[in-house]
């Protein structure tokens, strides 16, 4: 793949019939679910899941996406969605990129980035990250 950085946390998607809208591909918000699937994933990966998430009362929150939508996707194609944490102020905010590839013709059918800010869960109130957040989102750190 030509990723847009190196050493991406990936994950395989497929588009199925319910990701279609009504001009026969697939809807801008699966694209976003695909991303949110994705970061998850990474964010468990590297030791921050639900659990880890609750039991530090603190979560990463999406403050703004910026999409940039290139190619369509359409229903049965395998895609890659990949990530990189691009930065972090080890206090409340942390920068992701994603990029959506189409395999079949290494087509990249999306970029996208999105900030974050930490937040108490129990509050909602914006809150520093834990030590537990700058360790484990520091070691995925895009290089």
């Amino acid at each position: 793949m030509n990723w847009d950085h190196p050493q991406p946390f990936t994950i395989d998607v497929g588009v199925s019939d319910a990701d279609i809208d009504a001009l026969g591909h697939a809807n801008n918000t699966a694209y976003v679910r695909w991303m949110e699937q994705c970061a998850w994933q990474h964010s468990a990966a590297l030791g921050l899941d639900i659990a880890a998430y609750h039991a530090l009362d603190r979560a990463m929150v999406v403050l703004k996406h910026e999409l940039h939508y290139l190619a369509a996707a359409f229903a049965d194609e395998e895609l890659v969605v990949a990530t990189w944490i691009m930065s972090s102020d080890a206090k409340l905010r942390l920068t992701r990129h994603f990029q959506i590839v189409r395999p079949h013709d290494a087509k990249t059918l999306l970029r996208a980035r999105s900030e974050y800010a930490c937040m108490e869960i129990s509050s909602g109130k914006p809150k520093r990250m834990p030590a537990a957040f700058i360790e484990g989102y520091g070691k995925g750190m895009s290089s």
